[in-house]
């Protein structure tokens, strides 16, 4: 079965499988914050595609984000859990990557699960969940979109209500809101929502240039790649007030307040660093 998966061993795509390495890594822990048993049959399938210094590559790199990046995935489960208890009864991934939650949350069969990505995601996710015999405890659809381009039309054609209030989920393939073509992403979706649809976005205090940054650019784009400057980001962008002139109601959570209650030592962080919460009106 492995062996006949197309494996994206390269572009953005490839960066799902090293998260998939951080939850299948995280599910074998005595003291997990989350069980993802898929997350195992997509690292085993992955593996066949890659040479030995690649694989090796990307497993280091997965080290150097496994801690932050782990804690997330349990703070967005949470997040989940709160969207639906507040009549969520959509929940749009944007930019799905190897996400597993419609299979491993027993979430309730009345919600939908739309996860959005790339055709050369799914070309390796579906076969692998199939060969798995995995079954979601929800309704789930697949949106094989890019979300530079047009994605509101494909998600339309899979059923999905603007009408339901909708939970839609980013764990970084928005990035920060500050460029054209991220918040014409927001403002589709902002038209999409009902009143009470919710919709959560990072801030974060980063340094483009550490070196577990470089070492992700370079392995997603290629060593022979020059790696492209980044633009600069408006020091006075508000994404809060942006967020409400457009019909947010929003409330900010500090990364330190979000794992306070997580039993996991977490190294604190700048108080700036959290998630705005944001529901609309």
């Amino acid at each position: 079965m492995a062996e006949a998966v197309k494996v994206p061993v390269d572009g953005v795509a490839v960066t799902a499988i090293g998260v998939a390495v951080i939850r299948a890594r995280e599910s074998e822990r005595a003291d997990r914050l989350y069980d993802d048993p898929l997350a195992k049959d997509f690292v085993a399938a992955a593996r066949a595609g890659f040479d030995e210094e690649r694989w090796t590559r990307l497993e280091a790199i997965a080290d150097q984000f496994y801690e932050g990046r782990t804690i997330g995935v349990r703070l967005v489960d949470d997040r989940f859990r709160e969207a639906i208890a507040a009549g969520c009864r959509q929940i749009v991934l944007l930019g799905a990557g190897l996400d597993t939650r419609a299979f491993r949350m027993d979430l309730p069969e009345d919600v939908h699960v739309f996860e959005i990505d790339l055709p050369e995601l799914f070309a390796f996710k579906e076969p692998v969940l199939t060969a798995a015999a995995a079954t979601p405890t929800c309704h789930r659809s697949v949106v094989i979109a890019d979300l530079r381009e047009d994605w509101r039309n494909p998600l339309l054609a899979t059923g999905f209500q603007p009408n339901v209030p909708t939970y839609w989920v980013d764990e970084g393939s928005l990035g920060y809101l500050n460029q054209d073509w991220n918040q014409r992403v927001v403002l589709t979706l902002t038209e999409l929502s009902a009143p009470g649809s919710r919709f959560g976005a990072g801030r974060l205090i980063v340094d483009d240039n550490a070196p577990q940054y470089r070492d992700l650019r370079r392995f997603v784009a290629g060593d022979s790649a020059t790696e492209p400057i980044a633009a600069p980001r408006p020091a006075d962008f508000d994404v809060e007030q942006w967020l409400d002139e457009i019909g947010w109601d929003t409330e900010f959570r500090s990364w330190n307040d979000m794992i306070a209650s997580l039993p996991r030592p977490a190294d604190p962080l700048d108080p700036r660093i959290g998630s705005i919460a944001a529901v609309r009106r």
